[in-house]
């Protein structure tokens, strides 16, 4: 939205610069986002000086070019060759001076010294087309007699020159979208800021409004009261259509906007200084002298202003004539029913429209325009009447004419102001600071907000109806606080909050996360049948006959028990795909497990049954298909190793918390345990191959079974605190060690953690070497160590303190030596 610096000068008497105003405007939620200055003619003839030629002769080496002598005042005469065949001694001319730059369109040209057919010429006698006052390049311009020599252009001509703000408006501030709103904010900001009352809203009266006769008395039907709830009138007649004053188009060019014609930029202007669309019609276009708002049949056609036939929906409101639409209410105008040259009445409309309506109808028929933009967010109900005299006033100043009719205005449910009760100790709570009563007051009453009652507790408001967004009190408090300052409150020594403790998220989401990671990560998920064999169980050397829930009535001997584990099924569905040629497998499953529990007794035979959800993945084959510029690689236990730490990573669970076993079973050849608070959580392996053999797999297949159910009891809850990015940098320190074989590098990490609690972040091994030059039942781990402190910036001396005590731990631990 754009916000002339000049045209809120008009409502307020400052003296405040644009560059002082803008952080002004920004800190009231007003951003502005950037500030571009205006001139009503481009470059603002800048170095354009008036003129009179002394002396004129015929260029001795050029037949149509001219040598003349320029007076510009304070004694200067410049030699200036001319090629216009009107110029002549004793004309008062424009002169661009040397260095002066005079814009073509997008072309900017800059004036120089120079030797033109060997004369000398030092500026230019302008025709008004090279200065932008007109189009003829006919000849230079000639200036009256009374023009005074050495005068500067742009104080001659009256340049009006202006900054225009740029703002960012967000979509709740309807009240803001003109620039009485937006001065509105900023009195209340000035009398704030500098701790005074004298700041004013001055808005234009309409007591100059009045009915010259009865002549031309147009009716007003409104068949659809909710879409269009106030709709307001009035005729005006003998008008004479033209081109608009200066003042009103540069008003209209400093916001981008093309002037028109007198009568339809008194629209735009009213529209952009009370944020009230207006449109006018040729009233000789309203058949039967009757405006009917309703909506029209599906697929009526109507050609709109851009002369574009559209096909109405019958949820769109029109604003039609006896015959036929006239305009798409709130949003365009019709092709026929617009004011032009030829229009000598006019009837004016200022309506509020339903927001809903306004918006659908937009974006159905895809137009945003200005009037639109203002109505689906929400116009002020009760600026009708005042925007409808305060145009017909402006247009009888610039078109001429009488006002015909009465004030047509159908408002049969007023909307009125809406009550608001403000405890002055919800605005020191929200707030965190107590703010003085009395600047309170003053705020609310500078925004317009009345206080109709007061008592010591607080205040009992009404809202005005261009304050859509405010019906609560928290609503008041935040025009307080934006008035007062954010930048004024304070940081209590002990902040409080009111945030309560978060809920954990819901198991859904969080298996729709995880499916969704995993299908990232190249995984495809499978869903088994719940039914299995019961030969599994019994051959698996882990899972007990007792512990298996059989059907009492099973289809088949394959379907006889529910599974008490996922491996099964996935092996099955690998053996399948195998056998099909399909040897590269990656896949994951969520599903139920169930177990019957015989230690359990009680009077509820349900207690004995036990069912949790796990989380499979299964690995088999290469890694990833052949190419050309990859080298193949088979699958293995680290690849699965590394997706179960990505999903506990995703999920929250702390790595310092896991712990890491090693153990073997008839499943698995190589086991990998994850325990929390001594809770399996994990089981990761290669399966063992007297389980390959039972499905008749030939090539290794790696898996991960997960405790679904038990890993999300141990998710982080709401104690887990933010921790700031660290301010000092982190260290790094290797250590090559010499071990027994049997020592894993999780006791080596937990036994550093426990070593050096404060500065140690992480533990990392980089290589392991096991051959030449190592002795026998011996192993090289290469071992990088992260320190950091969150305090202060680590030095040598305590780095190599902390790194000693870790390497005596080592040595006294489990014998390592220091390669």
């Amino acid at each position: 939205m754009k916000i002339s610096y000049n045209w809120l000068k008009q409502y307020i008497d400052f003296e405040t610069s644009p560059e002082e105003l803008s952080p002004i405007l920004t800190d009231t939620g007003l951003e502005v986002e950037g500030m571009e200055k205006f001139q009503s003619i481009k470059g603002g003839l800048e170095g354009v000086i008036v003129g009179e030629v002394k002396k004129c002769e015929k260029h001795p080496n050029a037949d149509k070019l001219s040598v003349t002598e320029v007076d510009v005042g304070d004694g200067r005469i410049l030699p200036v060759v001319c090629g216009a065949p009107n110029v002549a001694a004793g004309q008062k001319v424009l002169v661009a001076t040397v260095g002066t730059k005079l814009y073509a369109g997008d072309e900017v040209f800059t004036i120089k010294k120079a030797k033109i057919r060997g004369e000398v010429s030092e500026g230019m006698i302008c025709a008004e087309d090279e200065l932008g006052l007109g189009t003829s390049h006919d000849g230079i311009m000639v200036l009256n007699d009374d023009a005074q020599v050495g005068t500067e252009a742009r104080k001659y001509f009256r340049v009006e020159e202006d900054v225009v703000f740029e703002i960012g408006l967000t979509p709740n501030r309807t009240d803001a979208t003109s620039h009485i709103g937006t001065a509105r904010d900023l009195v209340a900001a000035l009398n704030r800021l500098h701790n005074t009352r004298d700041y004013k809203l001055n808005i234009p009266s309409v007591a100059r409004f009045e009915v010259d006769n009865h002549d031309l008395d147009i009716e007003v039907i409104v068949e659809d009261n909710k879409a269009c709830p106030r709709y307001t009138g009035v005729t005006i007649s003998g008008v004479h259509v033209s081109e608009s004053p200066d003042w009103l188009k540069n008003k209209l060019n400093a916001l981008g906007l093309r002037p028109i014609n007198n009568v339809v930029d008194i629209t735009n202007y009213v529209l952009h200084e009370t944020g009230q669309p207006l449109h006018a019609f040729d009233a000789a276009g309203i058949a039967g002298n009757k405006v009917i708002v309703k909506k029209l049949p599906e697929s009526t056609p109507f050609i709109t202003l851009d002369e574009e036939e559209r096909k109405l929906h019958s949820n769109d409101l029109m604003i039609c004539n006896e015959k036929e639409g006239m305009c798409i209410a709130g949003v365009f105008g019709g092709a026929t029913s617009g004011v032009t040259e030829k229009t000598k009445d006019i009837f004016l409309e200022s309506a509020y429209f339903d927001p809903t309506h306004i918006r659908k109808t937009s974006k159905r028929h895809m137009l945003q325009t200005d009037a639109s933009f203002r109505f689906e967010r929400g116009a002020d109900p009760n600026i009708t009447e005042y925007a409808l005299k305060r145009a017909a006033i402006l247009i009888k100043e610039v078109a001429g004419g009488t006002i015909s009719s009465e004030i047509k205005d159908v408002y049969p449910d007023p909307i009125e102001k809406w009550p608001v009760d403000l405890a002055y100790k919800n605005v020191d709570r929200l707030i965190g600071k107590k703010i003085d009563r009395q600047v309170i007051k003053d705020i609310l009453t500078d925004l317009e907000l009345e206080v109709v009652e007061e008592t010591a507790d607080g205040l009992r408001l009404l809202i005005p109806t261009f304050k859509a967004d405010v019906t609560r009190d928290v609503d008041v408090i935040e025009e307080i606080i934006r008035i007062y300052g954010y930048n004024n409150i304070e940081f209590s020594d002990k902040i409080y909050s009111s945030v309560q403790l978060r809920a954990r998220p819901d198991r859904e989401k969080l298996q729709n996360m995880i499916s969704d990671y995993l299908t990232s990560q190249g995984l495809s998920e499978i869903m088994n049948n719940s039914l299995t064999k019961s030969e599994y169980a019994e051959r698996s050397g882990i899972f007990e006959d007792k512990n298996s829930v059989y059907l009492l009535n099973p289809l088949s001997q394959d379907l006889n028990v529910l599974r008490q584990t996922l491996l099964f099924g996935g092996l099955e569905v690998v053996a399948y795909n195998l056998n099909r040629k399909v040897s590269n497998l990656k896949l994951y499953e969520f599903g139920k497990v169930y177990r019957l529990k015989e230690d359990r007794t009680g009077d509820n035979a349900l207690e004995k049954y036990h069912e949790e959800k796990h989380l499979m993945l299964i690995f088999s084959g290469m890694k990833q298909a052949e190419s050309w510029n990859a080298v193949p690689g088979k699958v293995d236990l680290f690849d699965v190793k590394a997706l179960v730490e990505g999903i506990l990573e995703k999920l929250g669970i702390e790595r310092d918390k896991l712990v890491l076993e090693e153990c073997s079973n008839n499943l698995f050849a190589e086991d990998l345990i994850y325990k929390v608070n001594n809770d399996k959580l994990v089981e990761v392996g290669s399966v063992s191959k007297k389980q390959l053999d039972a499905f008749d797999i030939r090539q290794g297949v790696f898996s991960a079974v997960i405790n679904w159910d038990l890993l999300l009891k141990h998710l982080p809850g709401s104690d887990k605190l933010y921790e700031p990015v660290a301010r000092y940098p982190e260290v790094r320190r290797d250590l090559a060690l010499l071990l027994d074989t049997a020592v894993k590098f999780n006791d080596l990490k937990n036994l550093a953690f426990s070593t050096e609690r404060k500065l140690l972040k992480s533990v990392g091994i980089f290589d392991i070497y096991q051959g030449d030059k190592i002795p026998e039942g011996k192993k090289s781990y290469a071992l990088s160590f992260i320190l950091q402190d969150k305090e202060k910036t680590l030095n040598d001396k305590v780095i190599d303190k902390a790194m000693k005590r870790i390497q005596m731990a080592f040595e006294q631990n489990f014998g390592a030596e220091l390669r």
